[in-house]
């Protein structure tokens, strides 16, 4: 699956996407996976109350399982002005 990475994420990961294979049943599942890779993940993902998800394109909680799903995207909260 594609991993996308906005804002402070992708500063802090150093990427904007990432194609994974994963066999993660959650996205939670997936985000401790990616923790596991390397200190600038577990950074990124430190706290996830900071940080919102979409799977493919739909916004989605931390929880969603990922059977069959095609992207994955990590954003913090939107705010408006």
């Amino acid at each position: 699956m594609d991993v996308l990475y906005f804002a402070w994420v992708r500063e802090r990961i150093g990427l904007p996407k990432e194609r994974i294979d994963s066999d993660a049943a959650t996205v939670a599942d997936l985000v401790d996976e990616l923790r596991a890779r390397e200190d600038r993940y577990a950074a990124a993902f430190a706290d996830l109350t900071a940080l919102r998800v979409a799977v493919d394109q739909q916004l989605s909680d931390f929880d969603a399982p990922l059977s069959g799903v095609r992207e994955v995207a990590f954003f913090p909260p939107m705010t408006g002005g």
